[in-house]
């Protein structure tokens, strides 16, 4: 067993239009960091696209069949809202993104890899089950987590998410499902103004616990959000495997945030959770690219997760 990495060209036929922030040329500084030597043992394989029945463990089907039958003809888009874009290619682009989560889902439940990173665009955490948002599309990491419930049999699915964003969609669909676990750390006060400490989870449904951190936070505080909360409770929920929603927007060059975490953040939170996927998940983690908008801060934090990830 290895790492994976799954991904496929057509994430960079999504056109979110000039000067979007979620663009292909992030997708590109991943890829391109990643042909260096360092990464020549690293397993690669073609993303698929996702079947119906997976997009509907997260989503209805009147949602997935509007956001299907609303992509545009050539040369046109279509503003879902003021942030999330459908182009002429990207139906193919958000099949493939949730259709990598689930496949990197199945290879680590069936010991095909030790873990999995899915280096896909667009993403995933903001869409919620009947609505898009924040650039979002389809719930990459809820799929990937009620896929790995629903096909494999996992009674305990955890969720963790980093990404400077609270993941609005992820928890929202996750709220009520027994067996599920979401932690996120995120940036209090920002898009999309959720995940306040006392948002908690459904009566019977899936553990919440969010760690908003002010803006201007650093290495200390986000770390001690783990060390002290998150980590001990993942321990206690003692997941069969683990997702991870990987936003790289933490970082202190993003520009669309104002945390101010280092690569080192990322390779240490990385290392905690592969102790506890050793300890509890037979080693099973399926991390998905979600936000990181400074083209080399994102490229540095994926090579650094990814060669972590490599090491565990």
């Amino acid at each position: 067993m290895t790492t994976l990495l799954l991904s496929h060209p057509a994430c960079y036929k999504h056109d979110t239009g000039e000067l979007h922030p979620e663009s292909a040329e992030r997708l590109a500084a991943v890829m391109h960091v990643l042909e260096h030597e360092d990464f020549i043992y690293l397993a690669r394989g073609p993303a698929p696209e996702a079947t119906r029945e997976q997009l509907l463990r997260a989503h209805s089907p009147a949602y997935v069949d509007r956001i299907l039958g609303s992509i545009p003809a050539e040369g046109c888009y279509i503003e879902l809202d003021s942030d999330t874009v459908l182009s002429p290619r990207s139906g193919e682009a958000i099949l493939r993104s949730a259709g990598a989560a689930c496949s990197g889902v199945d290879e680590v439940m069936t010991g095909g890899a030790r873990n999995v990173f899915c280096a896909v665009r667009p993403p995933g955490h903001h869409a919620e089950r009947e609505a898009a948002g924040g650039f979002c599309l389809f719930s990459n990491a809820a799929i990937a987590a009620l896929h790995a419930r629903d096909a494999h049999g996992a009674q305990r699915v955890a969720v963790v998410d980093f990404d400077a964003h609270h993941g609005n969609g992820t928890q929202a669909i996750l709220w009520n499902e027994p067996g599920m676990f979401y932690a996120s750390t995120h940036e209090l006060d920002a898009f999309p103004y959720t995940g306040h400490e006392n948002e908690r989870g459904g009566e019977g449904g899936a553990v919440v616990i969010n760690a908003p951190l002010p803006a201007g936070t650093g290495s200390d505080p986000f770390r001690a959000a783990y060390a002290e909360v998150i980590l001990p409770a993942l321990r206690d929920f003692a997941p069969e495997i683990i997702v991870i929603s990987a936003g790289f927007d933490a970082h202190a060059a993003d520009p669309m945030a104002h945390l101010r975490l280092q690569v080192s953040d990322y390779v240490w939170l990385t290392r905690e959770l592969l102790g506890i996927a050793r300890a509890y998940s037979q080693r099973r983690i399926v991390s998905i690219l979600e936000g990181g908008y400074d083209p080399r801060a994102l490229a540095a934090c994926v090579a650094a997760h990814l060669k972590a990830l490599m090491e565990g």
